[in-house]
């Protein structure tokens, strides 16, 4: 009898429900790999192993998934997903840290500030689109971009890395804004670093800075110009260093913002290259986290894209192989063949560039009868790769859910989207429902006040 009680014990301590609380991490690095899922993953790692390499740094630390469905839609944008993480609630496609009655809602990010930590946003997007945006704004409407640079800059932010010059910038200096403002110069007046170029953000030492290295998205990395832009884990290395000297800690959010663009595409050399990129911002961070010991890591995606599989039919033929080969030819997105080549190059030139050097007849008239296109390419590529694509849109395909450091257990198992974002204002010791009544009181304030003339 004694035995089975200590059994029952042994088994009781082991418990969700019994768990001791999980120590509080000093840093939170939260990574998102827009339109990301499994299937990607897959595509990216055995891509790695084709070329010699073994696996991607997120394999460490796999711990679970997370399903990503919206308010009254089961398949979800990047607004109301990532709303889901910056504020724990769900909520409409387009609303950015908006509740369903379109009013604001508190996200980490204004939580770690509140507590006094440093804060920093990275993304390969324009630094205003939905995923760096639910962190920092509070719109009705992720289009309204230029609303959301100026409240970014209102929040205090130590670190603004990412494209969007255009957002910062009034139309008559090639920027999109039409109330005539100059956010970099307000931005600048107001103590910030304000850079434009990879040199001039590797010789910054003290934040806050405002990087922004293009004038909307940044390029693919597969089109990335090195002596300009710098890489995700450049940008990734950066904000850490410039955040980690404050005593209370700090809170970064990093994007790969662009594995979504591509997907969206239907581009697969695009999209495996981004996601490259992002495992190498991935690396930074946890080589960070091992040697400071203070620091979780978190990274999930926002939602799926593009309904990839690693294989599929080939002329009516389930083959069972996949070809990772055929992406190693691909010199460029097809952003970049819509944006600098169509129309430019000859049919032949552009074949030749995108790795198609075994063109069918029909390929080849392709380039006199006009229907050489992005698509045309798509296909072409994603043939010879074997990888299918179901759609051109985002999917309610479950998301990867990676951990490392204090505070990882949580993080194991299936999880609502929400959940990550509960479990992170937890383990930051943030009371999101408290800030939020704080924020709405200040907002009616300002709603009601009066006018002037």
């Amino acid at each position: 009898m004694r035995l089975i009680t200590l059994l029952l014990v042994g088994v009781t301590l082991q418990l969700p429900g019994c768990a001791e609380k999980p120590s509080q991490p000093r840093n939170i690095i939260f990574f998102i790999s827009d339109g990301c899922g499994p299937a990607s993953f897959t595509m990216a790692r055995e891509y790695v192993q084709s070329q010699g390499g073994s696996q991607l740094a997120t394999d460490q630390m796999l711990v679970g998934s997370a399903r990503t469905f919206a308010s009254g839609r089961l398949i979800t944008d990047s607004a109301a997903s990532g709303t889901a993480y910056a504020c724990g609630i769900k909520t409409y496609n387009g609303a950015i840290a908006m509740d369903t009655t379109r009013q604001p809602v508190a996200t980490l990010l204004e939580g770690a500030e509140e507590r006094g930590m440093a804060t920093g946003l990275v993304a390969t997007s324009t630094i205003t689109h939905a995923t760096p945006a639910v962190f920092s704004a509070h719109v009705v409407n992720r289009s309204d971009q230029a609303g959301i640079a100026v409240q970014q800059l209102e929040q205090g932010i130590e670190v603004l890395l990412g494209g969007g010059a255009g957002y910062y910038l009034p139309t008559e200096q090639g920027g999109h804004r039409t109330d005539g403002r100059n956010l970099m110069t307000e931005a600048a007046a107001n103590g910030s670093k304000v850079v434009r170029s990879r040199d001039e953000l590797m010789a910054v030492r003290t934040s806050p800075v405002l990087g922004l290295f293009a004038v909307d998205h940044m390029s693919y990395e597969i089109d990335r110009d090195e002596d300009h832009q710098p890489s995700l884990a450049e940008m990734t290395a950066q904000a850490i260093e410039l955040l980690d000297d404050d005593p209370d800690g700090f809170f970064l959010m990093v994007e790969g913002s662009r594995i979504d663009h591509a997907a969206h595409g239907n581009d697969a050399a695009g999209h495996l290259h981004d996601i490259l990129a992002f495992d190498k911002a991935i690396q930074v961070g946890l080589d960070y986290a091992r040697e400071n010991g203070e620091t979780l890591i978190l990274s999930t995606s926002d939602h799926e894209t593009g309904g990839m599989s690693v294989g599929t039919r080939v002329d009516g033929v389930s083959k069972y192989s996949w070809n990772p080969g055929q992406l190693t030819k691909v010199q460029h997105s097809l952003e970049y063949a819509a944006d600098s080549l169509l129309g430019r190059e000859t049919w032949s030139t552009v074949l030749e560039m995108y790795g198609i050097d075994d063109p069918t007849e029909e390929e080849v008239q392709m380039g006199t009868n006009g229907t050489g296109s992005r698509r045309a390419l798509s296909d072409m590529i994603s043939k010879r790769a074997q990888i299918g694509w179901t759609t051109g849109g985002h999917t309610a395909v479950d998301v990867n859910v990676y951990a490392f450091g204090p505070g990882s257990d949580l993080f194991q198992g299936h999880h609502d989207n929400t959940r990550i974002g509960v479990h992170l204002a937890r383990l930051m010791n943030v009371d999101l429902a408290a800030l939020t009544q704080k924020l709405r009181a200040r907002t009616d304030a300002v709603s009601q006040a009066p006018s002037g003339d």
